[in-house]
């Protein structure tokens, strides 16, 4: 399974690695398309490629970190 989406990060998670963990945590491969990280906030568009519940998983656990998550579109 193949995703493509938009994540927006709260300035709570600026000084902690979250998609290097994303990667760790979940049997997944991530390619960063474009990213931009201020001190206030960070954007980034993905692909999230996996298994579908690995993916799914990874997804959720970004929610719950508070990243929201937009134009989400299956590749």
């Amino acid at each position: 399974m193949r995703i493509k989406a938009e994540l927006t990060f709260p300035i709570e998670l600026k000084d902690e690695a979250t998609l290097c963990y994303l990667c760790k945590k979940f049997e997944i491969v991530l390619n960063i398309i474009e990213a931009s990280f201020s001190t206030d906030v960070g954007w980034a568009i993905v692909v999230i490629e996996g298994a579908e519940a690995e993916t799914k998983k990874a997804l959720e656990y970004l929610t719950g970190k508070s990243v929201e998550i937009k134009n989400t579109q299956m590749l």
